[in-house]
């Protein structure tokens, strides 16, 4: 495998790069691990980089040495919560069970993110190969991967990565199963997908995967799951060749490696990097988005729809773990959407409330009647229609609004909502008082596919209205 080479924004699929790249400030380098400067189309593309190691590595470090080494990388959860990985996968490990089962999360479904699709067309073999190496490590012989059935060009990737590997040898006699399902929000939660994976609609269950794993039946042994998203396997074969100092060698004490992030909006141009944990925000947006096309600075920056919003005076924040936790927001995906001041913030907030309230699968009263109540408040404010009370309410909604939750929607829901009146007081202020919003019209959905060509987004189809229900 190539070692990471220096700087901060580390490589990606940018218009006009079809092989290595660089920049004259040295924050840009040709050598991306996880985005390689080209498709590999074949296994034989994968094996001249070095792939194809994963057996002949999980071999000579056997099931502990694996978890040792994934442990001491720091790598840490790439699909959101930013669990560290080694320690997840220990507790797996350690766990009773008459069979247990390595999942792959691939069922991407956060607004404003592409990196899961990118790293699947770009390099499937390694992350099939990472999915390997946690069945090793947690004596598992069957694996899962749930994606979304709209994500054509990654489905067919894996489905034609997986089948190479195996005739090849090269993941042992690991069974793999493809689950294709439906453009449900929650079908991205661990829960949710394993209800998916059963053959259930995928409504988040009560207790973690490894509490309740695939296939129990009452009364009988449990059966453990380990689910991991796709960037998190990817990084796995690259550390069990380099080793965990080489891992560190990047990003942050606390947030070790690169991460794979999505740049969106009002940027000049839209796309997918690879970059170094610790970047600042404004490098990336500068960088991967040749900045904002008016050539001013962000009005509204999103990081999904479950972390709280930023503004310009955050372009200094360093995108990770750490870093966005003490801007007062999250890491979780990395897809960042940028707005320039043409759109208001009280429709950014109306839209991004509803869209949550439209994923929420109603199991939770508080969850399902919270994002709702927000989601009306939000909106009627948007069209100057709300009252003086509104951000009070807003504010009260968000202290119940996680309530015995299932899953992490309501705590999105939460961080969002509050995100909002905490960074825009003004802007609200103004609606409360009865007027419209004069922004752009604004409707959030996912990215459905990604044209390189010209570097644009395309988006799933907008919403009939940004009021609930719409």
């Amino acid at each position: 495998m190539p070692a990471l080479g220096a700087g901060r924004v580390i490589g990606g699929i940018l218009p006009g790069r079809t092989d290595g790249w660089s920049s004259n400030e040295g924050r840009v380098h040709s050598v991306a691990h996880l985005l390689p400067s080209r498709a590999l189309h074949t296994l034989d593309d994968y094996l001249s980089t070095g792939g194809g190691e994963v057996l002949e590595n999980c071999r000579r470090l056997g099931p502990d040495g694996v978890i040792d080494t994934i442990r001491a990388s720091g790598l840490r959860g790439r699909g959101g919560g930013g669990f560290p990985t080694g320690f997840k996968w220990a507790g797996l490990a350690a766990a009773d069970g008459a069979e247990k089962y390595a999942v792959m999360n691939a069922a991407e479904g956060e607004p404003g993110t592409f990196k899961d699709r990118a790293i699947l067309r770009r390099n499937p073999y390694q992350v099939i190969e990472g999915l390997a190496a946690a069945a090793y490590a947690i004596d598992a012989d069957t694996a899962f991967i749930g994606i979304k059935e709209k994500a054509t060009g990654a489905l067919a990737r894996i489905e034609a990565a997986t089948a190479e590997l195996s005739a090849a040898g090269l993941i042992g006699s690991l069974s793999i199963t493809i689950v294709p399902g439906a453009d449900d929000y929650l079908f991205g939660e661990e829960k949710g997908l394993l209800e998916a994976i059963e053959g259930k609609d995928p409504l988040p269950r009560l207790y973690p995967p490894y509490v309740q794993g695939l296939f129990e039946q009452p009364g009988g042994e449990p059966r453990p799951a380990l689910v991991n998203n796709v960037e998190t396997l990817a990084n796995v074969p690259h550390i069990l060749a380099n080793g965990a100092d080489w891992f560190r060698s990047r990003g942050t004490a606390k947030s070790p490696g690169t991460v794979v992030c999505t740049v969106g909006g009002d940027t000049t141009k839209e796309g997918v990097a690879e970059i170094e944990l610790g970047t600042p925000l404004g490098d990336v947006l500068d960088i991967v988005g040749g900045g904002m096309k008016d050539g001013g600075p962000p009005r509204v920056i999103l990081n999904g729809v479950s972390n709280s919003p930023l503004t310009s005076r955050h372009l200094g924040v360093a995108v990770s773990f750490e870093g966005m936790k003490e801007a007062g927001s999250g890491l979780g995906s990395a897809g960042f959407t940028f707005y320039d001041d043409t759109v208001c913030p009280t429709q950014v907030a109306a839209a991004a409330s509803a869209f949550l309230f439209r994923g929420s699968c109603g199991q939770c009263p508080s969850c399902k009647l919270g994002t709702e109540a927000v989601a009306e408040r939000f909106a009627a404010l948007a069209i100057g229609d709300g009252s003086p009370e509104a951000a009070e309410e807003i504010a009260a909604w968000t202290q119940r609004i996680t309530d015995s939750n299932r899953c992490g929607l309501g705590a999105g829901q939460q961080a969002i909502a509050a995100g909002f009146l905490q960074q825009f007081p003004d802007d609200l202020a103004i609606h409360a008082g009865g007027a419209a919003c004069g922004g752009r019209a604004i409707s959030i959905t996912t990215i459905a596919d990604w044209d390189e060509t010209v570097s644009r987004f395309e988006y799933s189809p907008r919403v009939l209205s940004d009021r609930p229900g719409g």
